[in-house]
Order: C-alpha cells, then sequence, then structure tokens
C-alpha cells in the first residue's frame, strides 16, 4: 500500500509560482501512476495533472496546461506540481494521489490512495 502526504502549500501572490510536493511511502511507489487533483468548497474534486509509472506521460487539465509542470523522482518516491502563472481560480485544495493497474488518469475512480491535502491560495 502507498502513504501520500502533500506539502508546499500556503498563500501567494498571483503571477508568482509556487511548488507542491507529495511523499510517498510504499515499496512499489514506481509503480504508480501519480496525479494532482484539486477540490474547492461546493465542487467536485477536479484533475490537475498526472504522470505515468515511466513518467514518459504526462497529463494535464486545459485549465492550466502550459501553465503547471508535474514530475516525480522514483529514487525520492515524491511526486511534484510546479504551478506558474498562479491565478486567483487555482485557489483550491489540492490532493495528491497514487493509482495502479488503471486505464485512465483524469478520474477520481483511476486511483487508489489519497493524501489529505494541502491548501492553497493565491490573492489577487
Amino acid at each position: 500500500q502507498v502513504q501520500l502526504v502533500e506539502s508546499g502549500g500556503g498563500l501567494v501572490q498571483a503571477g508568482a509560482s509556487l511548488r507542491l510536493s507529495c511523499a510517498a511511502s510504499g515499496r512499489t511507489f514506481s509503480s504508480y501512476t501519480m496525479g494532482w487533483f484539486r477540490q474547492a468548497p461546493g465542487k467536485e474534486r477536479e484533475f490537475v495533472a498526472a504522470i505515468s509509472w515511466s513518467t514518459s506521460g504526462t497529463y494535464y487539465a486545459d485549465s492550466v496546461k502550459g501553465r503547471f509542470i508535474i514530475s516525480r523522482d522514483n529514487a525520492k518516491n515524491t511526486v511534484y506540481l510546479q504551478m506558474n502563472s498562479l491565478k486567483p481560480e487555482d485557489t483550491s485544495v489540492y490532493y495528491c494521489a497514487a493509482g495502479q493497474l488503471r486505464l485512465g488518469v483524469r478520474r477520481t475512480g483511476d486511483y487508489d490512495y489519497w493524501g489529505q491535502g494541502t491548501q492553497f491560495t493565491v490573492s489577487s
């Protein structure tokens, strides 16, 4: 099994950059697809980005494409989300997720494990 802990949230000005980290425990981290989701109050959990187990494939929501970059370091059991050109609408709780043996990457049902979330706020 995998345990996930997000970090790097906080408050930042619009237009700035910030990197979120997700530290994973478990012996099979490298075999998991890793994803980032976000959920604002009263809204459904929204796909942000994902990276395949081989690191050869990355996937992004249209709302963040060109601004956010997902990466992973399997040796450190860590996945990152580099966020650039931040906008107030990026404000949310961000969740890290890990999935195995799934065909997709954009749905919550594609993932088996979830972190507790980290709050990220962008001020205008």
